[in-house]
């Protein structure tokens, strides 16, 4: 098989899981395939505006969960993707997806649409530029068993729905 059947791509909000993260992270030097994870450093924790991070984390709310959706469908349909799940939390957003493209392409297209969206719906300042990490988690999903898992996580395991709360 010369394409995977599809992709799971996550992405994280800006300034909501930093390196050293005691939930576990990676930097250039731990991202590989089955390389062991940064180990947590509890100093790290008191990063601060101005001195390491240039924003305020960027979190979700429920009110941007519908936009943020809405972008990553038509996002697909536009480009001919198929999604087969996405999942919109308060601190990142996991999608399946299958397409003819590579992952980062498609990341790079969820993220600056969502943006956009956000922005034309006036749910975030202007003056805010980072909503999200630098880059992502892009998954291959080379047969039915790993796409079916990889949609269940997306859909069933997430926990309550985002939109669901803080209204």
């Amino acid at each position: 098989m010369s394409e995977p059947m599809a992709y799971l791509i996550t992405w994280r909000t800006y300034g909501t899981w930093l390196r050293g993260d005691a939930r576990g992270s990676v930097d250039r030097a731990h991202q590989a395939y089955d390389s062991p994870l940064i180990e947590p450093q509890p100093a790290w924790e008191r990063f601060t505006i101005g001195a390491h991070l240039h924003e305020a984390p960027f979190r979700i709310s429920a009110v941007m969960v519908p936009a943020i959706e809405r972008a990553i469908v038509d996002t697909s349909m536009r480009r001919g993707w198929s999604l087969e799940a996405a999942n919109v939390r308060s601190n990142h957003v996991h999608v399946v997806v299958s397409a003819h493209v590579t992952p980062e392409r498609v990341l790079t297209a969820f993220k600056a649409n969502a943006t956009q969206a956000l922005r034309a719906m006036n749910l975030i300042p202007p003056e805010r530029t980072r909503l999200w990490v630098r880059h992502g988690s892009t998954r291959y999903l080379w047969t039915e068993e790993n796409r079916a898992a990889a949609i269940d996580y997306v859909v069933n395991r997430q926990g309550s729905p985002l939109r669901n709360r803080d209204r």
